[in-house]
């Protein structure tokens, strides 16, 4: 009787075959994750954009020389290019149309949108005065 070496053609088909199934059962988990990437992403940048002002604002309220003046003559835009340290990153965009609130701890919602897809978030602009 002779000792059998290796795996048969059978045994290779049957892994070859398991290996195709699991694979079809795991590409369409995989196939969506761009749409929620690109979801976090924006919504990592509007809580960048959201900390930064709040940030600021406590800087403006202990009397931070540094801290930046924000109020009705700044849009979304100009107001997170002024707080973020390096500005909007590229890919993303806020509203230019939408003017901040003046008063001094006034709240402004800012849209922000990633220019891939289309997806947005919304950030939390806070005025440091009465302009």
């Amino acid at each position: 009787m002779k000792k059998q070496n290796g795996f048969t053609l059978i045994e290779l088909v049957i892994v070859i075959v398991i290996l195709g199934i699991l694979a079809a059962v795991a590409v369409p988990k995989f196939v969506d994750l761009e749409d929620e990437a690109s979801e976090a992403s924006v919504q990592g940048v509007a809580g960048a954009i959201s900390s930064a002002s709040s940030i600021n604002y406590a800087a403006y309220k202990a009397g931070d020389s540094d801290a930046e003046n924000l109020n009705g003559s700044n849009n979304c835009s100009s107001a997170a290019e002024l707080i973020l340290q390096d500005g909007v990153p590229d890919g993303y965009s806020l509203d230019d149309t939408v003017s901040l609130t003046d008063g001094d701890g006034e709240t402004t919602d800012c849209v922000v949108t990633y220019d891939g897809n289309g997806a947005t978030a919304t950030a939390v602009i806070i005025s440091t005065s009465t302009q």
